[in-house]
């Protein structure tokens, strides 16, 4: 049975929830409860499991906070023993307006903290990656408040389509592999 690591990036805690910069747990969240599995406790975070027509999705959510979080992904990789093909990560994008979908085979960690951590402890960039649009509509200097900040009215609603479309390309991720799953998501 093939296995792929699926990490949704964001910060523990209450006061979390409901940010931005917590859209990887959102959309991995989305995808255990359209699954109706619920994650548990582990090493360096929460993680609940999916099958899938003969594949393992192993979801994590870290828990070692945003800048940290490739110390749960290389734990989880090796544990596991997970080729580096088979991880998808999931996080936000500031550079990409709100719902826009990225996904990447490799790429530069674009100034994000928890893609800087993953690539200095995996000691490369090439590693799958999903990256979800909360666009830049921020005042100069108003960057942390921003990420750290709840979604508006307008787009809590927006994003219900939005997370039905990301669990859809985590499973395709899967089912369908990364090449046909870019073709079939980026930019919608």
């Amino acid at each position: 049975m093939k296995k792929y690591l699926i990490v949704g990036l964001g910060n523990i805690g209450a006061e979390y929830v409901n940010t931005r910069h917590n859209i990887g747990f959102k959309i991995v969240d989305f995808l255990a409860n359209k699954h109706e599995t619920t994650f548990e406790s582990v090493k360096f975070g929460a993680m609940s499991q999916i099958k899938i027509k003969g594949r393992t999705l192993l979801l994590l959510k870290p828990n070692t906070y945003m800048n940290l979080s490739g110390k749960a992904v290389q734990y989880w990789l090796e544990k596991e023993n997970i080729p580096i093909e088979n991880l998808l990560v999931v996080t936000d994008d500031l550079n990409l307006s709100f719902g826009t979908i990225r996904i990447k085979a490799k790429g530069s960690d674009g100034g994000h903290n928890g893609l800087k951590n993953i690539q200095t402890l995996l000691q490369t960039t090439n590693y799958p990656r999903f990256r979800f649009g909360i666009s830049d509509e921020f005042k100069k200097g108003q960057q942390v408040d921003y990420v750290l900040g709840e979604w508006t009215e307008e787009e809590k609603v927006a994003l219900k389509e939005r997370l039905e479309v990301s669990s859809e390309i985590l499973t395709s991720f899967a089912l369908a592999g990364l090449n046909n799953t870019m073709n079939t998501f980026n930019g919608k």
